[in-house]
């Protein structure tokens, strides 16, 4: 229950003026009293009145007494009625609910209440009648969209669309469940703490991998690609293993002076996890067979070696054959073994992808230049050579050793080189269709056992630790890799053999079309997503992502041992209430559910048996709140009930938090009472599943978005002014 309303200020003003004035009034009177008495006149007078001083204090003190009784009633009968009203005739004007308000106050102002009303359902009829125009002009765009939508969620393909920040504007249902797969905790969140509109697609995917991506990209439209894409395969925090393909959406501007102008991208997302590991189950058992192939290849040869000798009798000579036969007959079994089974080679699972060399040098000094701040120089780099790599992994690399020579050896700057492999030579041959690619620096000398250990180490770029090795990343392009010193140049480098491509793509100057499909889950408003870039405080309310949650609990005292039983929470996205993306988790309190509690939340013991407990289900909330501002009623207490989890779970809810408590007393300060009933109700929102967590959450969504534009009209747009706010109004002072 919220307080009872404060008493207005003005009638405290007016109740202290009227004492005021009364005061005055007697004290002038008794000076102009005094001025026609003489001195003894006085003081007869004021013998008479000495002991009867609090009798005349008592009848003032009646009189003020009758006065402010008569204020409180002409206020409630001429002043609240007007100002309640016209609180409730914003609502109206300001948002789009639909009400008749009240008869309240005095006969003129129920007057105007009607005129009112008679004018609001004026305007709603006239509403209806645009809508219904409206509707109709749409119903063929409505049915394209339905088809195209109906397309997207049956796609057997993950897609995901992102702005060039990273938060994603669409998904499909395909790429929820491909999500849900990925998560840690997919028994509580499912998934919806990786995946959601507004949220980053940076909590499942590198950022740098992604950048240099679209890098690679950008590079390709300048050279006018029609169609450029980029592919990289990265593991997640859950241990799976992801293709990703990406394509670029180009901005719907004509582009600038740098050229094309990449809006945001398009991630179409396999899981090849299981395909990974079934190929490296038909590797082991290659290598197995191979292992054991060359003994029994042994033991043939020297049994036909020995029926070479004419001497041999003949119980040696069928013993020998015997020995052919059994080792034929095992070589037979392992190859059925694995017959119809072949693997490609460990490259193939990792998709290269053809890049021009000249493009890989540029990215590649840029990236030893940004990691270790190294001048970086080009040599001899061939512009027509074509390769098949996979770059990110192969910059990561090069930065690697460029990070370890100038540590390790003081190098002050390196040199990249790019040529052919030529025809002849001692590595020609199985080299052939190869390029070289060369990192070279001039300093002391090294020794191969420090060239193994650094091939062998796993990389660490910029202070972060990579599971890859340098040979890991020389195996996955099938290439070699290994150390020389020129020592009549003084110099000494590192050589990559890395696969030739051929130069393959067309410079065809066609418009990269988007279809405007309309799928299941999408908000391209969040192409324009700026908020990122200015501090949250100045952010617009309109503009911010929320979470608005609500919580259950066995009782009303946090701090004397109540738990919680239930956490409801739903996602507003560009002022859009997310009906498909919720958090609804009932919690294991280890404790009794009070039966007192029960008629109010619903919740009985049965039903939290076997749940999860507060310490799983709080880091799975955590991560679905990322990134937001939480939203709830009287956030006071909800937010106890956190605080009090921190130490034990680890979890910190940092984040700033509103309070539609709080903002309804600062849009609507006369009203009688600020209840999330009393607030639904002014707002003519259906409450459905009151005193559950999901259906508190949800309703009290629905009425801080009516609250925005009621803020925005006091003035209070941003975040800042909206906390500010709030702590000024007399229910900030509740704790818990």
């Amino acid at each position: 229950m919220s307080p009872a309303r404060k008493t207005d200020r003005r009638l405290w003003w007016l109740l202290g003026a009227a004492a005021g004035l009364s005061v005055l009034w007697l004290l002038v009177t008794i000076g102009l009293l005094g001025a026609t008495l003489s001195a003894a006149q006085r003081a007869q007078v004021w013998s008479v009145l000495h002991d009867r001083v609090m009798l005349v204090t008592l009848t003032w003190a009646a009189g003020m007494a009758a006065i402010a009784w008569g204020l409180r009633r002409w206020f409630d009968h001429w002043v609240t009625p007007s100002v309640q009203l016209a609180e409730e005739a914003q609502v109206v004007l300001r948002t789009d609910v639909v009400r008749e308000l009240p008869a309240k106050g005095n006969a003129e102002t129920r007057v105007l209440v009607g005129l009112f009303n008679q004018l609001v359902a004026q305007r709603e009829a006239l509403r209806r009648q645009m809508d219904g125009k409206v509707r109709e002009a749409a119903a063929g765009i409505e049915q394209e969209r339905n088809r195209l939508a109906a397309l997207m969620a049956e796609l057997t393909q993950s897609v995901v669309v992102c702005n060039l920040d990273g938060r994603i504007l669409l998904y499909n249902q395909r790429a929820r469940l491909q999500f849900k797969a990925l998560s840690q905790a997919p028994g509580v969140a499912g998934g919806s703490e990786l995946v959601g509109l507004g949220r980053s697609i940076y909590t499942v995917f590198d950022r740098k991998l992604v950048a240099h991506a679209l890098e690679n990209i950008q590079q390709r439209l300048l050279r006018g690609a029609a169609q450029p894409s980029a592919q990289f395969v990265t593991s997640t925090e859950a241990g799976q293993l992801l293709r990703v393909q990406m394509t670029p959406v180009r901005a719907t501007t004509a582009g600038s002076e740098d050229g094309p102008v990449i809006g945001g991208f398009v991630l179409m997302l396999e899981n090849i996890t299981r395909e990974f590991e079934l190929e490296s189950a038909r590797d082991r058992v290659l290598n197995t067979l191979t292992e054991r192939s060359r003994a029994s290849l042994a033991s043939i040869q020297a049994a036909i070696e020995m029926l070479d000798f004419p001497d041999l009798d003949a119980a040696m000579r069928a013993r020998f054959m015997g020995v052919v036969r059994e080792e034929t007959r095992e070589l037979s079994r392992r190859i059925e073994a694995v017959d119809g089974d072949s693997a490609d080679s460990l490259r193939t699972r990792w998709p290269l992808e053809d890049m021009l060399g000249a493009d890989l040098v540029a990215a590649a000094a840029r990236r030893i230049e940004t990691v270790t701040a190294l001048p970086v120089s080009t040599a001899e780099v061939d512009a027509a050579l074509w390769l098949r790599v996979e770059s990110f992994s192969l910059m990561q690399a090069l930065a690697y050793l460029a990070e370890r020579l100038a540590g390790e050896f003081g190098v002050r700057f390196v040199q990249l080189r790019l040529s052919a492999m030529p025809g002849g030579g001692a590595r020609a041959g199985a080299e052939a269709g190869k390029a070289q690619l060369d990192l070279i620096w001039s300093g002391q000398a090294m020794s191969t056992e420090t060239v193994m250990s650094w091939e062998l180490d796993p990389m660490t770029v910029g202070g972060e630790s990579q599971r890859l090795t340098v040979r890991d990343v020389v195996e996955r392009h099938a290439g070699a890799f290994w150390f020389e010193r020129e020592r009549t140049r003084h110099q000494a480098f590192f050589r990559f053999l890395l696969p030739l491509a051929p130069a393959q793509e067309q410079l065809e100057m066609e418009t990269l079309a988007l279809p405007g499909s309309r799928p299941e889950y999408y908000d391209f408003d969040l192409f324009r997503s700026t908020e990122r870039s200015r501090a949250l405080d100045e952010c617009l309310l309109s503009e911010l992502t929320y979470t608005v949650f609500d919580t259950e609990t066995t009782g009303l005292n946090p701090s004397d041992g109540d738990e919680i039983i239930q956490v409801g929470a739903a996602r507003i996205v560009n002022g859009k209430l997310l009906q498909q993306e919720r958090f609804d988790q009932l919690v294991d309190p280890r404790r009794p559910i009070p039966a007192a509690t029960i008629p109010i939340h619903g919740i009985h013991p049965e039903m939290v048996v076997g749940q999860p407990t507060i310490d799983q289900v709080l880091p799975a909330f955590h991560a679905f709140a990322r990134e937001t501002v939480l939203v709830a009623h009287n956030a006071a207490f909800d937010m106890r009930f956190l605080q009090l989890k921190e130490r034990r779970t680890g979890v910190v809810f940092d984040q700033p938090v509103l309070d539609t408590l709080l903002l309804s007393a600062v849009v609507h300060p006369n009203q009688d009472s600020h209840r999330l009933e009393a607030i639904a109700e002014r707002f003519n929102i259906t409450v459905v599943g009151r005193h559950t967590a999901m259906g508190d959450a949800m309703v009290t969504a629905e009425v801080f978005l009516r609250l925005i534009p009621l803020l925005a009209e006091k003035g209070i747009r941003t975040l800042g002014q909206a906390r500010e706010a709030a702590q000024q109004t007399y229910y900030a002072r509740l704790k818990y």
